[in-house]
């Protein structure tokens, strides 16, 4: 595959270097799983909302810059290679935002998304319940309506950033009777409203990374339902698609830590080479990370002549979490077993990758559900 960049292409990618090399800051963030940092990435959201690179493929008057996939690819490139902050609302601007465009009301298109490319709305997921994980039809905390509102009871669990977000996405059962993927309503939850109770929760690394919600009696208006009631299963799923498809891990993101491994590994070379397998595994993560740009940019290329991303959505979500598990696996393996007791910076940022990366697997939907999405829906193979 040859890719070949538009005049256009070409200038936007040269007005991105630009700006990110004159605005991104030069000192580190803190965690934004904590409070001090979360206040300085949502500072840099409102920075990249103001120069309309927050969420660039939402249209203009919602906040973006109405710009194509390919431009997003290239924005993500340039942003990588900057070593900008990472993004604390993906949540909202990925995942939230492109479901909002295709099935919100006007009002609610306007109402949410350009406070949600700002970050003066942060929001949470609310999916997994303690009997419902990577099985979501099997939630049960409800939604029953009540007039002009449904009054919600029940808890989620693994809301990742929670604890700092003021708006819930999630899915609750309107239909008492109902079971599986029926009888769900997809709602927009304001964490503030009286009877919700947000309990953090620890991650691997100590921070503040996840929380469970409780929810007593808590009135949610009907206005802040999106999609019919009943078929909040569909859209949850177009939500899940974002997630597991092409948006929520851009390739750039590896290919950067992808580069990254190859100098750690030129670092340590006459150590390393006492091993030729870890020279294998660096070669095994660059060019995976080489593939999964390629494969990119081709979904991008099929979108762009109307095709959509279904079932396979789940191969991408395979592919990028066991990636990121061996880029950072080998770069443990390059460090050593000591690496833990070394007060370095370089060193805490890939153990701090390396312990992110064992949720890759899990969230987005177990890649064990994913291989079974995969045999069944775009394999066509019988149920086990």
């Amino acid at each position: 595959m040859e890719l070949r960049y538009t005049p256009a292409q070409q200038a936007f990618r040269a007005e991105v270097r630009d700006w990110l090399a004159t605005n991104v800051p030069k000192a580190p963030f803190a965690s934004y799983d904590t409070r001090e940092g979360f206040e300085q990435h949502r500072q840099w959201e409102a920075t990249l909302a103001d120069a309309g690179l927050s969420s660039i493929t939402w249209p203009k008057a919602l906040g973006g810059r109405g710009s194509d996939l390919v431009e997003w690819l290239i924005f993500e490139e340039e942003y990588w290679a900057h070593d900008a902050p990472q993004r604390v609302n993906q949540n909202g601007i990925l995942l939230l935002g492109p479901t909002l465009m295709e099935f919100g009301t006007p009002e609610q298109k306007a109402r949410f998304l350009p406070s949600t490319a700002r970050c003066d709305d942060m929001w949470a997921q609310g999916w997994s319940e303690p009997n419902a994980g990577s099985d979501m039809a099997a939630i049960s905390s409800r939604a029953i309506r009540d007039g002009d509102h449904y009054v919600v009871n029940g808890q989620k669990i693994w809301s990742t950033r929670a604890v700092f977000a003021n708006w819930l996405f999630g899915l609750f059962r309107s239909d008492p009777q109902s079971s599986r993927h029926h009888g769900l309503t997809y709602l927009l939850v304001p964490l503030d409203a009286p009877g919700i109770t947000v309990r953090p929760i620890r991650a691997l690394n100590g921070k503040e990374a996840f929380a469970e919600i409780f929810f007593d009696d808590v009135r949610v208006p009907v206005a802040n339902r999106l999609g019919d009631e009943g078929r909040g299963w569909h859209v949850a799923m177009a939500t899940a698609g974002f997630e597991r498809g092409l948006l929520l891990r851009s390739p750039a993101r590896y290919q950067r830590t992808a580069q990254k491994l190859v100098q750690l590994y030129r670092k340590h070379q006459s150590a390393c080479d006492r091993d030729p397998s870890i020279r294998e595994a660096v070669t095994r993560a660059w060019m995976g990370a080489e593939a999964y740009t390629l494969a990119s940019y081709h979904t991008v290329g099929k979108l762009a002549q109307g095709a959509t991303i279904g079932a396979e959505a789940s191969t991408n979500k395979i592919f990028w979490s066991e990636l990121d598990l061996l880029l950072h696996e080998t770069a443990m393996r390059i460090l050593g077993a000591r690496a833990e007791l070394v007060d370095d910076a370089e060193v805490h940022e890939w153990l701090e990758g390396f312990l992110f990366a064992q949720a890759g697997p899990i969230y987005a939907g177990s890649n064990e559900i994913q291989r079974n999405i995969i045999a069944e829906r775009v394999l066509g193979m019988p149920k086990a």
